[in-house]
């Protein structure tokens, strides 16, 4: 006798109707969009792959449109975190009429901290399989952009959720951030955000969605993102100071990348510095930031590094937050991740 593989939920109020009796609105603050197309909700979770006796961590439930569509899937745990209390009725109501365990955690997914949250039973070696853990969520378009900046660096470290693992995530952007964090070389939608991604992740754009399927309805359509962390990550470098590299070529996004790479260094050396760092990673100074591979910005990383660790003083300088070279490199430095950049270059 075959077993189904969708679990039958209780007679429960729709979600249209939950936003009724509730009063729910969106709110613009929060950058807060209902999905209201059962169809595309499905097809959300369907893109994470199989959940079937997986734990899936959800974020942003709101009054739990996907989160229905997960509990269907028949995971053996889910867990909620949501930051907006008025949508309390509705989600208790969901876990006191699901099948499967369901814990709802009011929380700032910016702020939280996803190491315990899971089964040991669960954590796996990073080389080994992605662990059954999942992470999916309609962001709020405010957040998605830092926060997945933010889950990276945890991947290069492994920690948070990844501590467990490769733990993958199916997450929707903005369809214009979903296209540059998929987006390969010599496109115009490649930026520092594809370099960030598709070094510690597999990245798939799946499907987009239109505006019009939201309430309220967003002035743009949102892309749906599924990301796998890399068993190894292409350049093998402290997350700091690629994000650095990363961010001061593309400043310059339509100039030659020698302009991005000069901004790394204070004035007196930048020039004869950026065309040793480039000759170093045999990189051609006229080549344009959106022409080069993710392994062609680990060879600038990794000569930017070996340059600091001739001259840690080097790490300190920050482009945009200096007021002024000329007494460099005596001025005050307000950079919060110095001392940190320079540990990780002495250690690595």
């Amino acid at each position: 006798m075959s077993v189904s593989r969708i679990i039958r939920l209780p007679p429960l109020p729709s979600i249209r109707d939950l936003i009724k009796l509730y009063k729910l609105r969106a709110m613009k603050e929060l950058s807060q969009n209902f999905l209201m197309e059962p169809r595309l909700i499905s097809r959300i979770v369907r893109s994470a792959g199989s959940i079937k006796d997986c734990e899936v961590c959800e974020v942003g439930p709101g009054p739990g449109n996907i989160t229905r569509s997960i509990i269907q899937n028949m995971p053996s745990r889910v867990l909620i975190i949501e930051k907006d209390k008025r949508f309390t009725p509705s989600l208790e109501l969901l876990a006191e009429s699901s099948p499967v365990p369901l814990e709802l955690i009011f929380g700032d997914v910016m702020n939280f901290n996803l190491e315990k949250m899971f089964n040991e039973d669960n954590k796996m070696e990073w080389e080994d399989k992605c662990p059954q853990i999942h992470l999916i969520g309609n962001l709020p378009f405010n957040v998605s952009t830092p926060l997945i900046i933010r889950w990276l660096k945890a991947i290069s470290e492994r920690k948070s959720a990844w501590r467990y693992g490769r733990v993958r995530m199916t997450l929707t952007f903005q369809k214009e951030v979903a296209e540059r964090m998929a987006a390969p070389i010599m496109t115009r939608e490649r930026s520092r955000l594809s370099v960030m991604c598709q070094n510690w992740c597999r990245v798939e754009h799946k499907f987009n969605i239109p505006g019009r399927a939201f309430i309220p309805k967003p002035n743009v359509d949102v892309g749906v993102v599924r990301l796998t962390p890399l068993k190894k990550p292409i350049i093998d470098l402290p997350f700091d100071i690629i994000e650095k590299v990363v961010r001061s070529v593309f400043n310059f996004r339509q100039k030659h990348c020698i302009r991005g790479v000069e901004t790394l260094f204070p004035k007196p050396v930048r020039e004869q510095l950026a065309s040793e760092l480039l000759t170093t990673a045999v990189i051609e100074p006229s080549t344009r930031p959106f022409q080069l591979t993710v392994s062609e910005f680990g060879r600038i990383s990794e000569a930017y590094m070996t340059i600091c660790k001739e001259k840690p003083d080097y790490m300190k300088y920050n482009y945009r937050g200096q007021k002024s070279d000329d007494n460099w490199p005596f001025v005050e430095i307000n950079n919060t991740d110095s001392s940190e950049n320079i540990k990780s270059i002495n250690e690595f």
